[in-house]
């Protein structure tokens, strides 16, 4: 009876193991009873710790988990349910569940049986399969980019921007293709893992088939038990039988013997001596009933275990996924699983007792697995291939070994087959797509060296053509500076009404010639990508009213009617560039004025959004002129389009102006719109977004009207050409300014060293030396932070903003604009000094003059007294202790530190008045502590600074002792 419980338990715990799968069974309360040791793999527990847990704890999900759990038991079965095993360390592996209850032979339900099949692989497949597709298409669209590239390097000549475009998607593509090298190195690594799990698993799988063959082994050699077993109860009973109908001939000899004792008294003793012998024999025998009653007990308690073993072996071959079947030494099947049913398409009926090796597409090779297994023990991954009664072919790898009886007789086998339909497929499909990669891979590699040779070309096209303009504007400007600047002055002068007249008839034409210049140019900035946009804070009301003010003189000429709507709830101050939109309304608001002979002109300004952060506006200008054709609205936003042919004869113009309003509009992302009918008028809107703040406006730099009481003002102008030299020698002579001449850079060196100035206004294109290597030597090696306006006849990007990097304050482009160029001078000047003073020079003897100037101070406390005190007090106790961090940061050579103290510094220098000479070396030094760059000029600096910085308080004291005593 042991035995059999032996054998039933071995076979069954060979079933489990014979799994390579995850195998868990549970009772009724969701706790673990037995598992595999691919259960114990996959969540790093030990067997005795994971048996009598719950079994949702090990899971990703325990709530989705319980669900699969009473899923199992509501429905009898559970299929391909989803959940992520969590192990000790932390990795997570995806499975799905398929697994039935066990039952006992009343039906009851005793627990449950689940296999895991883990879904890495597949996912991983399914993945690869989708990168793949990606990369296919990715290579379809790398293929289309360099087309459509080629096509726009073709079109060049014609349509530079266009090829920009292309210029870009190509950087995007290489990108792209960097990116998908990445991601094929990626997959390559991990199938190279892949292949690691596989044999890893193959491994596997041939312990699990050992331990399968053991199992059966067990199974057949308990079944032999049971029958034994049940022989002997047979056996028995008769037994009992027997000797019950033994006790009643002794219970009528009994009967017999008590008659015989009435009339034989003699053979009462032997009488008596018997019936004690029957008394004892019948006590026996009513132990050996006792017995037999146990023991037919103890039998069906056995019936009862044996049935319940079945049932749990049964539920073990089919919680398996993969055909499961046991074979007998002769060949035949004994018995098999769901799995092999499905797979065969044969019920187990017909499946019973039959050939093993008549299910294959190769009799002889299942033959020699048979045999292997036999012979060996054992056998590890056989190919074979099962054929369905349909017809369909399934490959499959054989895995299995025999199982024993307790005395080592080989009773049969278990064997197992994995489907590798998928992995073959997956396999072939992997060779193809790594082959299709590195044909990929090899063609985009000849379009990124055609693409980057085409790149090449365009830049290279790009370049030549900012130069040209770059020249050409040079070219044109210079002599139109002279042309407008002499015209502007002879204007002036006394003419007659002829002369009058011809000289305002050069004047417009060369300001015409300018507006022309001025749209190629933009067009030229905004084609290269190189039209920047400023984000400050402006009023737009007030800027909306002079730009328009600028009309008024036009608008009464045409006898026109101009009006302005503008929404009141629109916030006061914006954030946004000022100048860009200035430039679109006078684009459109100039074509309204141009383009109308009678009626109005209106300009409306209306909110559409608003938030905390930002608000977007609505423009429009209509006007009731001409109007445009249908056919030509859709083009007038091109390149050098006009409403017709004749609009050009009757009105001028180029055509460019819309193009660049369009462009000035996208760049900010915004759009514009246009409705026209043709009599009747136009209507252009475009709508921007501006940043709100609670910041104040920055004032523009306004024309100046002329000061007649600025004085002793010295300008050193830096300029190679006479008729330039004589023009602004005449409209400094104009301003009241005393002026200097400098053919080149050498020369205003040497002029500087010898006589100070207050501001050099400096040409950029000079022979010896140009004005941007000048201007380095001023800052740099004279250390002089003079004012400086460049002189420029070129308003490319290029030169502005070398402009910045040499050290120069601002610029203004040829042809001069008198009144603009006096704002720029005074405007910079009131910035860096006190007009009525002498210019500063950068010497010890400086430092004897009064370095401090409280008139700023006074102005701001509104001659407060207390609050004076109070100001200078707290600048006496905060500057020391700023200048010693300073010089100790500096000799560190603590870069961060220094910058973080001057820039604590700088502000104090305006407050008391201390000269902008030396708030612009503080500003150099932060320059040089920010960027390491010209770091040994920085102590030179600290040291002028500290000096004045020193004077500065000792004045200071000064002064706050002589209030205090004035006060008492």
């Amino acid at each position: 009876m042991e035995r059999t419980r032996l054998h039933e338990s071995q076979y069954a715990s060979s079933l489990i193991e014979a799994s390579l799968d995850p195998l868990i069974a549970f009772d009724t309360n969701g706790i673990i009873t037995d598992m595999n040791q691919a259960k114990v793999d996959i969540t790093g527990i030990e067997r005795k710790k994971l048996i009598g847990t719950n079994f949702f704890d090990y899971f990703t999900e325990p709530q989705k988990a319980h669900e699969v759990y009473k899923e199992v038991f509501a429905k009898g079965f559970v299929t391909d349910s989803p959940l992520t095993f969590r192990h000790l360390n932390g990795k997570l592996t995806d499975v799905l569940f398929n697994g039935s209850v066990y039952r006992d032979e009343k039906g009851k339900v005793l627990g449950a049986v689940l296999v895991a099949r883990d879904i890495a692989e597949q996912k991983w497949a399914t993945e690869l399969r989708a990168a793949n597709k990606e990369l296919a298409f990715q290579n379809d669209e790398k293929e289309r980019r360099a087309e459509e590239l080629s096509i726009a390097n073709k079109e060049l000549a014609f349509q530079n921007n266009e090829k920009e475009k292309r210029a870009a998607e190509l950087i995007i593509a290489n990108r792209e293709l960097a990116f998908q090298n990445n991601e094929k190195e990626k997959r390559a690594a991990e199938l190279i893992i892949a292949n690691k799990e596989l044999v890893f698993q193959n491994l596997e799988k041939e312990k699990r088939a050992e331990e399968l063959i053991l199992a059966n082994k067990e199974l057949q050699f308990q079944n032999e038990e049971k029958g034994k077993r049940a022989s002997e109860l047979k056996i028995a009973d008769k037994e009992l039988l027997y000797q019950t109908e033994e006790k009643e001939k002794r219970a009528a000899e009994l009967k017999i013997a008590d008659k015989e004792l009435l009339y034989q008294t003699e053979e009462k003793e032997k009488r008596a001596a018997e019936l004690k012998i029957a008394d004892k024999e019948l006590i026996l025998q009513n132990e050996e009933k006792e017995k037999r009653e146990i023991a037919n007990q103890e039998l069906e308690k056995l019936s009862y275990s044996l049935k319940l073993a079945s049932q749990y072996s049964l539920s073990l071959i089919e919680a398996s996924l993969d055909p499961l079947l046991t074979i007998s030494p002769a060949g035949k099947i004994t018995d098999m699983n769901q799995a092999t049913v499905n797979i065969t398409g044969l019920t187990r009926e017909k499946l019973t007792d039959t050939n093993f090796f008549d299910y294959f597409t190769e009799h002889q090779k299942a033959r020699e697995v048979y045999q292997e297994v036999f012979a060996n023990g054992s056998v590890a991954d056989s190919p074979l291939t099962i054929r369905h009664k349909d017809g369909k072919l399934t490959d499959v790898l054989f895995n299995g070994s025999v199982y024993k009886d307790d005395r080592g007789f080989v009773l049969g086998a278990v064997v197992v087959a994995r489907d590798i339909t998928d992995q073959k497929r997956i396999a072939t499909e992997l060779t193809e797509a790594i082959v299709f990669a590195e044909l990929a891979t090899a063609l985009a590699e000849e379009a990124k060296i055609k693409a980057e040779n085409a790149t090449m070309i365009a830049e290279n096209a790009v370049k030549a053509k900012q130069q040209f303009l770059s020249n050409m504007s040079h070219e044109i400007r210079t002599p139109m500076n002279a042309i407008i600047g002499f015209t502007k002055v002879l204007l002036k002068t006394d003419l007659t009404v002829k002369q009058k007249e011809y000289l305002t008839a050069i004047k417009i034409s060369g300001d015409s010639l300018i507006v022309l210049i001025n749209d190629i140019l933009d067009l030229a900035k905004v084609d290269a990508g190189k039209m920047t946009f400023e984000k400050i804070p402006f009023k737009l009301s007030l800027s909306i009213s002079a730009m328009l003010h600028l009309f008024e003189p036009k608008i009464q000429e045409k006898n026109l009617i101009l009006v302005k709507e503008y929404d009141s709830n629109i916030p006061e101050v914006l954030v946004g560039d000022p100048v860009r939109l200035h430039q679109i309304i006078l684009n459109l608001v100039s074509n309204a004025v141009k383009f109308t002979t009678k009626g109005r002109i209106t300009v409306g300004i209306q909110l559409l959004k608003e938030d905390e952060e930002k608000v977007t506006i609505q423009f429009s200008v209509s006007d009731t002129g001409i109007g445009i054709t249908d056919d030509k609205i859709n083009k007038i936003f091109e390149n050098f389009q006009q409403a017709s042919s004749a609009t050009a004869r009757l009105y001028g113009g180029t055509g460019l102006g819309l193009a660049i309003v369009k462009q000035l509009v996208e760049h900010q992302n915004g759009t514009i719109s246009v409705k026209s009918k043709i009599g009747e008028g136009s209507t252009f809107s475009f709508t921007l977004t501006f940043q709100q703040t609670n910041a104040d406006a920055q004032t523009e730099p306004a024309i100046v009207e002329r000061d007649t009481e600025i004085k002793n003002i010295k300008v050193l102008v830096v300029e190679d050409i006479a008729l330039n030299q004589l023009l602004m020698r005449t409209l400094l002579d104009d301003f009241g300014f005393e002026c200097d001449i400098a053919a080149n850079g050498k020369i205003a060196i040497d002029k500087l060293k010898a006589k100070a100035y207050n501001i050099i206004l400096m040409d950029l294109q000079m022979p010896e030396m140009n004005g941007f290597e000048t201007t380095e030597y001023i800052r740099n090696t004279l250390n002089s932070e003079i004012p400086i306006i460049a002189l420029t006849a070129d308003v490319t990007t290029v030169d502005l903003e070398k402009c910045k990097a040499v050290g120069m304050n601002d610029y203004i482009a040829k042809p001069v604009d008198e009144r603009l160029l006096y704002g720029k001078i005074v405007g910079i000047l009131k910035r860096t000094m006190h007009i009525n003073e002498q210019p500063v020079i950068l010497n010890d003897e400086t430092l004897e003059l009064k370095c401090t100037n409280l008139d700023f101070l006074k102005q701001r406390t509104k001659s407060n007294t207390a609050f004076l005190n109070e100001m200078i007090a707290l600048y006496l106790e905060q500057t020391p202790p700023l200048i010693k961090l300073m010089k100790q940061s500096a000799n560190d050579k603590d870069w961060n530190l220094l910058y973080t103290t001057v820039h604590k510094l700088i502000p104090s220098f305006s407050i008391v008045g201390i000269n902008t000479d030396f708030e612009d070396m503080a500003k150099r030094v932060q320059e040089y502590a920010g960027t390491q760059q010209h770091t040994e000029r920085i102590q030179e600096l600290i040291e002028l600074i500290e000096s004045v910085c020193n004077k500065a308080c000792a004045e200071l004291e000064e002064e706050l002792n002589l209030t205090n005593k004035t006060s008492k």
